[in-house]
């Protein structure tokens, strides 16, 4: 495999909720077809009668509750993830059927959730999670004008199946590895920050101030989501009737009756509520590494910032500890749901939040290393079910306790002798690979097992 040429703004994207791969990237995936058939030739336009949605996959079978359908007719009306207000997505939810005028020069169509067609969960069409996009003309049946078919494959990714990469800027330090990460650093002397920012600059083309105004835009991104999780109450929407609970969590966290070391806890437990939450009302948060997983750095960056009580500078350096974990499970494994359960999601994003502390702590890369591998061998088999197809049970509180797990992972690492630690990241990496594999699909992001069904909803 070619060496990762990931930027660091690609992994960490700031949109709405409550789900990367169901609404992110199928918003992405709209708007890439908008353009598409914006380039068309005059005729073929002229000759258009509407757009046809169709969703595969584990966004067939949770698309409802994830918030697919009005994702994707975002992306076809002109949104982008990291622009499209919140309110605009409530407007499509609330009057799904109304039709919305779609502008493509030499004509008009309209769109609407009719236009939307949930498919079979089984399919072979490249990735679990598939779209199929197509301009149809007039008459009974109506002819196919143009088509393009769409992965999206966790953490708001999205790629055309059949369309060659896009060759992006060679990294100046090349990795795949965390064998590799500790190499570089050993043999060029080097930190993980340098290699990180100078890898940064060559893949994204920012200067360096540029890089680190937009790592500090991000931490902004992820506190704002806590913060307006902490200040809001009531019950999220869809059927469960879920109330709430960041701003009880925290209230009561303070409490006398807590020794200290249980009060920070109680914190960085409502710190992933409240972002949690603010996902689960498909607000806009932080992919970290998905939607699903996007209370986990958050917590850990507040419970860093005011609890640890460390600097600015070390909580961003920390981000980019955590994006090189974050990385590696994409490359050489998975972040989707869809394709790894629960691990893929939960799991690397408590990675991702232990390598955060180690770094931001000051610690080396090997205990960086061991810090992540850590929280993740602790989630290998972790699955996804969620009840109802919403991302709130169990996906909230799961982001809560990997939030404690990371800091717990983040203790151990810090307190063991180095050569006592057996396990390397790219072991545990290559074990959530596996796992995920071999697991049923109805353990991933299909609602179709596990609590998904034991949980009665009505």
């Amino acid at each position: 495999m070619p060496a990762i040429d990931l930027s660091v703004f690609d992994l960490f994207k700031i949109g709405p909720g409550p789900s990367s791969s169901h609404t992110i990237g199928p918003m992405r995936a709209g708007a890439d077809f908008l353009g598409f058939v914006r380039g068309l030739p005059p005729q073929a336009l002229a000759a258009a009668g509407r757009i046809a949605v169709t969703l595969y996959g584990s966004l067939a079978a949770t698309g409802r509750g994830h918030g697919t359908d009005r994702a994707v007719l975002a992306g076809l009306l002109g949104e982008l993830p990291e622009r499209c207000p919140p309110d605009f997505l409530d407007g499509l939810a609330r009057d799904p059927d109304k039709p919305r005028r779609l502008d493509l020069g030499p004509t008009a169509l309209e769109v609407s959730a009719r236009d939307v067609t949930f498919g079979p969960v089984a399919h072979d069409l490249g990735c679990p999670n598939t779209l199929r996009l197509q301009l149809l003309g007039r008459g009974e049946p109506a002819p196919v004008l143009a088509e393009r078919l769409y992965c999206s494959v966790g953490g708001g990714f999205v790629r055309v199946v059949g369309a060659p990469d896009t060759p992006r800027p060679a990294p100046v330090h090349a990795y795949e590895t965390m064998a590799d990460i500790k190499r570089i650093v050993a043999e060029h002397d080097i930190g993980l920050t340098k290699l990180l920012l100078e890898n940064e600059a060559a893949i994204s083309g920012l200067g360096r101030s540029a890089i680190l105004a937009g790592l500090d835009g991000v931490l902004s991104a992820m506190d704002a989501a806590v913060a307006a999780g902490l200040a809001t109450s009531g019950l999220l929407p869809g059927p469960l009737g879920l109330a709430r609970k960041a701003a009880t969590l925290f209230e009561r966290a303070g409490r006398s009756r807590r020794q200290p070391h249980e009060s920070h806890l109680a914190k960085l437990m409502a710190y992933a509520f409240a972002a949690a939450e603010e996902n689960a009302a498909g607000h806009v948060v932080v992919t970290a590494p998905t939607c699903g997983a996007s209370g986990i750095l958050p917590a850990t960056a507040r419970f860093m910032r005011q609890h640890l009580e460390l600097p600015e500078h070390s909580i961003r350096e920390g981000l980019l500890a955590a994006a090189a974990v974050g990385f590696l499970a994409k490359h050489n494994a998975t972040i989707a749901g869809a394709e790894g359960g629960c691990q893929a999601e939960v799991g690397v994003a408590a990675a991702m939040a232990a390598a955060m502390l180690a770094h931001g702590a000051g610690f080396g890369v090997r205990v960086v290393e061991n810090a992540a591998e850590t929280a993740l061998e602790h989630h290998l088999g972790l699955t996804c079910d969620p009840v109802g197809g919403y991302v709130q049970i169990p996906c909230i509180e799961r982001n809560a306790i990997g939030a404690v797990k990371a800091y717990a992972a983040y203790l151990i690492a810090s307190d063991e002798m180095l050569a006592h630690h057996k396990v390397g990241l790219d072991q545990a990496i290559a074990a959530m690979r596996a796992t995920g594999r071999d697991m049923h699909c109805n353990y991933k992001e299909t609602a179709q097992g596990g609590l998904a069904l034991s949980v009665i909803t009505c």
